[in-house]
Order: C-alpha cells, then structure tokens, then sequence
C-alpha cells in the first residue's frame, strides 16, 4: 500500500536535533478505513480503496450510504484508489498515522491554489520591458515578442503565455517526517505541501 489520505491543517515550526528551527507543515492524516478492495479476477487490476473524513449521512445518496455500509464504516468526505495489492488489510480496517514512522521520507500529492487567470510576470516569472522611456506606454508587464511573421505565421505550441494558473495536481517528493502526534492523528512534515487549508491530500511512502 502506497499510502493514506490527509487534510492540510496549516504550518508551524520545530526546532530538529542540531536547534535550527525548521518550517513544517501540519497534516491530519485518517483515520482513513479500507471500503473496498479491488482483484484482477474480479475487477481487471488490483487496488486498495480508502476512505476518509466523516460527513452528514443526509448529504450522502443511497448508493454510497450501501457501499460504506459493507464496510462497517460511517459515509465518508473523501475515497481514494490506491493501485497495488495489499494483503495484509481486510474490508472495514481502519489505519491511522502510525502507518508512518518518525525520520521517514515521504511524497506529498495535492492540488495547488488556483489564482485565476495570470499575466505572464506572474505566471512564468517575465520581467517585463523594465522601461518606461523611448516611446513604451503600458508595456512594463508585456509579454514580448510571440514568434515569427511570415514563417511559419502561428505561434507554436508550448509558447509561454497568460493564462489559468494553480489548480493543478502537484507532487512534492522526499518530504521529511519531523514528528508524529499520535493522539491527534496529525503529521508533522518538513517544509510546504501544495494545497489551501483543508484540502486533502495523498501521502505516500
């Protein structure tokens, strides 16, 4: 099993072995419990489905109150597949932030904040004209030349431009597992994960 589903609940500091005070981010990891598993007999692959963060039965529809049912759980928020197979967890087994363990490197999965449509100094970090004399007006933020007149008289794909930015799935690799609140079911990793407060994410190991 590659991992377990978490929610963002903000970032603080701790102080690591040698006293540097280290920037980390706080995120509650489960109780995620397994509500189905997947075989190539059965369904064509193998995977593990998790569950995690308790919602309102009244805002959950038949079907998904029957599926979480079988799994002796409560409806959940968030359900995640994880590919591979998993021998050692059964239907309605509940796994919590003791999964991981302390000095662990870890992968972080997560959709970063979207801020809407972007000018490219924000978005690909262009500097602009950086001169407002010999006759530029309105061009401190311009984007510059797009390509070629004549040939081949299209801008080619890939061209760095305005547009949507954020809101895009992002994976931060080798993260390090500062601490572990086992009681409160809360990770402390080193450095930023992509994401808002409350958003979920995929940890994996």
């Amino acid at each position: 099993m590659p991992g377990l589903i978490g929610k963002k609940i903000g970032m603080t500091s701790v102080f690591d072995e040698n006293g540097k005070n280290v920037p980390c981010t706080v995120i509650e990891v489960g109780p995620c419990v397994v509500t189905q598993i997947k075989s190539k007999e059965k369904e064509g692959y193998n995977a593990v489905q998790l569950a995690f963060d308790d919602k309102n039965e009244k805002h959950t529809t038949k079907p998904e109150l029957g599926h979480f049912k079988k799994a002796s759980t409560t409806p959940k928020r968030k359900v995640i597949e994880f590919l591979g197979e998993e021998k050692n967890w059964k239907l309605g087994d509940v796994i919590d932030v003791s999964y991981f363990n302390d000095n662990q490197w870890i992968d972080v999965i997560g959709t970063s904040k979207g801020k809407g449509f972007q000018g490219v100094v924000k978005r690909h970090g262009f500097g602009g004209v950086n001169d407002a004399t010999h006759g530029q007006h309105n061009r401190l933020r311009a984007p510059g030349s797009l390509g070629a007149s004549s040939h081949p008289s299209r801008v080619f794909k890939g061209m760095r431009m305005a547009g949507r930015t954020g809101n895009e799935r992002v994976k931060v690799l080798n993260l390090r597992v500062m601490k572990i609140i086992s009681d409160k079911n809360l990770l402390v990793l080193k450095g930023s994960v992509p994401g808002a407060k409350g958003s979920y994410l995929i940890i994996e190991k």
